[in-house]
């Protein structure tokens, strides 16, 4: 749905965008991440026509964008990082989102525009001059004028920031609903814990460079170099550690009072393979928790990588 080939941007020496190349699939929700001026934002307004690459090219349904025409802004929807200003903030929630209507060729779009501020919970302010708006309110109208035109492709920059927990909570279903729709979505934010929960594909920028990409699942992976289960026993068992340690799987152990740490490789769930041992020694076995990583963690172990990288070969 949205490819870019060799893309890059620079501001006088600075590099912002590196040979950029990004593939996102039809219908998934990509997680566009990376550290504050990693170059997010930069692929962000490229994709919008806002910025012009010096180099490099953008595809949309397989078709290069061509910056002097405006019909493939009809097929996007963005939520920008910095809200709109100035001229916007005299207008009410309706005449804000009446304006965009008119601008994408909607007819008898009342009905559409009250139906997504009951949505999303601005109903009650809908005739609020939207200056008056907090940062999450603004937040919430930036995204219905995202969606108002139905676009096949959302560009998501920072749709959490600013909201409330409660806030959080609906618009992760909102873009999932979204999603539910067939839509496209790119998705940079700094919440990782968030989008852990939603996102499909996972591509992380450093100094303007794809440094990686891959499910989130995976991408999580990728950090842990073997299993760790922590094993809760219905009684103390020294010499149980001995037997563990021979069997195929087990890669390293301990045994601290009643709990037993083993770690295995990462490649298959042998939880069921302990359980069985387990009770074949006559132990009970009351728990096996696997040790999990967080997106978090991958985002940091991956992104200080490249910083390493980068440190060293400058010296």
């Amino acid at each position: 749905m949205i490819q870019t080939t060799l893309l890059t941007k620079k501001f006088g020496k600075k590099v912002a965008v590196d040979n950029l190349n990004l593939s996102i699939n039809e219908g998934e929700i990509y997680g566009f991440l990376g550290p504050n001026g990693a170059g997010k934002t930069t692929t962000i307004r490229m994709l919008l026509g806002l910025a012009t690459s010096d180099s490099g090219k953008i595809f949309i349904h397989g078709k290069e964008i061509d910056y002097t025409h405006d019909s493939y802004k009809s097929q996007i929807g963005v939520l920008p990082e910095k809200h709109p200003s100035g001229m916007w903030k005299w207008m009410n929630a309706v005449e804000y989102l009446e304006l965009f209507c008119h601008l994408y060729g909607l007819k008898n779009s009342g009905a559409k525009i009250n139906a997504l501020l009951e949505q999303l919970e601005l109903e009650e302010h809908k005739l609020k001059p939207i200056r008056q708006y907090s940062k999450g309110m603004m937040q919430k109208l930036s995204f219905a004028r995202a969606i108002i035109h139905e676009p096949e492709i959302l560009l998501l920059d920072e749709p959490l920031s600013g909201l409330d927990p409660y806030g959080i909570h609906q618009m992760r279903d909102l873009i999932l609903l979204e999603h539910k729709k067939g839509k496209t979505i790119l998705v940079s934010s700094h919440q990782l814990s968030e989008i852990e929960k939603f996102c499909t594909r996972i591509g992380i920028i450093y100094s303007g460079k794809l440094v990686k990409e891959d499910s989130t699942k995976r991408l999580i992976d990728s950090i842990i170099p073997m299993k760790n289960y922590s094993i809760e026993l219905d009684e103390e068992s020294p010499s149980l550690l001995q037997k563990v340690l021979l069997l195929p799987f087990v890669l390293d152990g301990k045994i601290e009072n009643t709990t037993l740490f083993i770690s295995v490789d990462k490649e298959k769930d042998h939880r069921k393979d302990i359980s069985k041992f387990l009770y074949e020694c006559d132990v009970s076995p009351l728990s096996i928790k696997e040790e999990t990583k967080t997106l978090e963690e991958a985002f940091l172990s991956i992104t200080d990588s490249q910083k390493n990288t980068t440190r060293g070969s400058s010296l």
